[in-house]
C-alpha cells in the first residue's frame, strides 16, 4: 500500500509541500500541486481522512438536528440540505431532535463531540434563552432554523409565521366567511403562537369574533379529535383554519363523518402546502414554506462561518397561497 513517502519521492516534493497540497493551507504552485495528485493517482494514494481531521480541526462534515424524521416537510428540508453541504464538499450527518429540548440539546452535543464543523438545527422548542448559551458555549456554529435568537440573528434562517397566517385567513374573509374557527398547533410553541396570533389578529381587524380555538400537536389524529370537540361544542362556523395540512386532513375526516361536506358547507384552510394536499378530495387550500431555499441558506451561512467571512441578518422567508378546492365562497343563504 502506498504512503505519503511514496508520494514525495515521486512528485519529487517534500512532506510538508504533499500536506499543504492536501489540507489546501499555504501557498502551492499549481504545476507543484498538479505533480502531487499525479503521483497520487499512479500509486493510488488514499489519503487518511482521520488523520487529516485531526491534523487541520476539520473533518469536512456538517451536523442537522431536526424535530421529527417523518413528513415530507422535514423529508424536504434533510434532502435539500443534504445536497446543498456535498456541493460544498461536506457531508451531513443527520439526528433527530425527538420532540424536546433536552433531547435536542443531547444530539447537539452528540455531533459535537463528532467534531463536525458547524451544527444546524431546526427546532420547534427550545427556549430561545437556551439556544443563545449554546450559540455563546460550542466549540462549532450553531445555525438555528425556525426561531429567532437575540444577538445572533445572522445565524437565525426563520419564516414569517405570523404574516402567513394573516395572510390564510384573510383569504378566507375574502370568500364572504365571517365564522372562522381554529385548529392551532402545541401551545408552547413559538410558531404555533405566532400562527395563532396572527388569526386572531387579522379577525380582530375585520371587527370579527373568535368562533372555537382547538390546539392540537401538528399530527393528523389530533386535528381529528380537535374538530370533533368543535362540532360538539355546537359553535357554528362556515370556515376552518387549521395551523398544518396535517391536522386539516384530520379534520376533514372528521366532517366528512359527520355527514359535514367540505367546501360546500365548511370550507378548510391548512398551512405547509404538504405534498399529499392536490390529491385529497377535495384538495386542500394551503400555504406554501420555502423549506428548501430555508435549508440551503442555513447550510451557506454555515459555510460562510466556516471560511471566516462576516455574515449578515437573512430577512425573514415569506410564504406563498396555494387556492385548490377545499375553500369557497360562503353560499348566501336562499
Amino acid at each position: 500500500m502506498a504512503t505519503i513517502n511514496d508520494v514525495c519521492k515521486l512528485a519529487g516534493v517534500s512532506k510538508a509541500t504533499v500536506s499543504r497540497v492536501l489540507n489546501n493551507t499555504g501557498q502551492v504552485k499549481k504545476s507543484t500541486a498538479d505533480a502531487v495528485y499525479q503521483a497520487m493517482n499512479t500509486l493510488g494514494y488514499k489519503p487518511n481522512s482521520l488523520a487529516r481531521a485531526l491534523a487541520t480541526n476539520c473533518t469536512n462534515t456538517l451536523g442537522l438536528v431536526v424535530s421529527a424524521f417523518e413528513g415530507a416537510y422535514f423529508s424536504s428540508l434533510m434532502r435539500k440540505a443534504s445536497e446543498t453541504s456535498a456541493s460544498d464538499g461536506k457531508q451531513l450527518l443527520i439526528m433527530d431532535g425527538g420532540h424536546s429540548p433536552q433531547s435536542e440539546e443531547k444530539a447537539i452535543h452528540s455531533l459535537v463531540e463528532r467534531k463536525v464543523d458547524a451544527v444546524i438545527l431546526y427546532t420547534r422548542k427550545m427556549p430561545a434563552e437556551k439556544l443563545k448559551t449554546l450559540m455563546e458555549s460550542l466549540p462549532v456554529p450553531l445555525i438555528v432554523i425556525n426561531q429567532m435568537v437575540e444577538g445572533f440573528e445572522p445565524r437565525c434562517i426563520c419564516f414569517d409565521q405570523y404574516q402567513a397566517a394573516c395572510n390564510a385567513t384573510e383569504f378566507l374573509i375574502a370568500k364572504g366567511h365571517n365564522k372562522i374557527a381554529c385548529i392551532s398547533g402545541p401551545e408552547n410553541s413559538v410558531n404555533s403562537s405566532l400562527r395563532l396570533q396572527g388569526f386572531k389578529d387579522t379577525l380582530a381587524k375585520h371587527h370579527l369574533p373568535l368562533c372555537g380555538i382547538y390546539h392540537g400537536n401538528y399530527y393528523t389524529q389530533s386535528g381529528y379529535h380537535a374538530c370533533q370537540a368543535l362540532l360538539d361544542s355546537k359553535q357554528p362556523f362556515s370556515a376552518l383554519f387549521a395551523a398544518n395540512d396535517s391536522m386539516a386532513m384530520g379534520a376533514i375526516r372528521a366532517l366528512h363523518e359527520a355527514g359535514i361536506n367540505v367546501p360546500e358547507e365548511i370550507s378548510v384552510m391548512g398551512f405547509d402546502n404538504d405534498p399529499a394536499g392536490p390529491f385529497l378530495i377535495p384538495s386542500l387550500s394551503s400555504i406554501m414554506l420555502p423549506v428548501d431555499a430555508m435549508a440551503q441558506t442555513a447550510i451557506e451561512q454555515a459555510m460562510r462561518l466556516l471560511k471566516g467571512d462576516k455574515i449578515s441578518e437573512v430577512d425573514l422567508f415569506s410564504g406563498s397561497l396555494i387556492v385548490r378546492e377545499s375553500v369557497d365562497q360562503l353560499k348566501k343563504p336562499r
